[in-house]
């Protein structure tokens, strides 16, 4: 008992900046609430394009697969590397809260979701599901698609990462097959899916090219080697 508690202290010693995933408690009552809230009366989101992306159950995997892409991401970038993980939270809280604020400002919605599925099979099983458990409410920019660009950014500015080629093409196709996702399960508008670019690229341009880039390279590193880590 006394070895695990011992492993424990240490462990909250060596990684206590994850504390700020704490926000991630203020992220999920904030969206809840606005789950319960925005039902019936909001603004209609829709582009014509959106009528000409078909409907294919199948990227209801990838889709699904985005809550351990983005796990992994955070996680990884704790464990390995303190700035990278400041960088990567940075990117993500930023973009989850203007979403939030635009929800709540400008409540919005879609009715793009096929109202039948003409066959049945695993993925339409899950889709089914997927609808019964979110609704098409509360959509720009599509958070799927920017904290899926987030992890994607983090994993391209790795240092632990840049010589591993496999993870990097991976986490490309990863990134791309949730994006698709989103059109072709009819969870986002087209037009969710651009403004999400738009704020990845502001975000990226903020977190990783003007501020962060300038930091020095004594700063980054893996976290075992306690003497290149910055100070808390």
């Amino acid at each position: 008992m006394r070895k695990l508690k011992d492993f424990i202290t240490n462990f909250f010693k060596q990684y206590r900046h994850i504390w700020i995933l704490s926000y991630f408690a203020i992220y999920l009552v904030w969206f809840n609430y606005l789950e319960k809230m925005v039902t019936t009366h909001f603004h209609v989101i829709h582009v014509p394009i959106d009528d000409y992306i078909p409907f294919c159950e199948y990227f209801v995997i990838p889709y699904i697969m985005w809550f351990g892409y983005v796990a992994w991401g955070i996680t990884y970038t704790a464990l390995h590397n303190k700035n990278d993980f400041y960088r990567l939270c940075g990117f993500l809280f930023t973009g989850m809260t203007i979403f939030l604020i635009v929800s709540t400002l400008y409540p919005n919605g879609q009715y793009l979701r096929p109202y039948y599925f003409s066959h049945h099979n695993l993925c339409t099983t899950l889709c089914e599901w997927l609808y019964s458990t979110d609704t098409p409410t509360n959509l720009f920019p599509s958070i799927h698609v920017y904290n899926s660009l987030g992890i994607h950014f983090a994993v391209m500015k790795s240092e632990e990462l840049k010589d591993k080629k496999t993870v990097r093409i991976l986490s490309f196709i990863l990134c791309t097959s949730i994006i698709m996702a989103t059109m072709f399960i009819k969870q986002h508008s087209v037009f969710d899916v651009s403004t999400a670019f738009i704020l990845a690229f502001v975000m990226y341009n903020l977190v990783y090219v003007r501020n962060w880039s300038k930091l020095p390279q004594s700063s980054a590193g893996h976290l075992k080697d306690k003497k290149r880590l910055p100070q808390v």
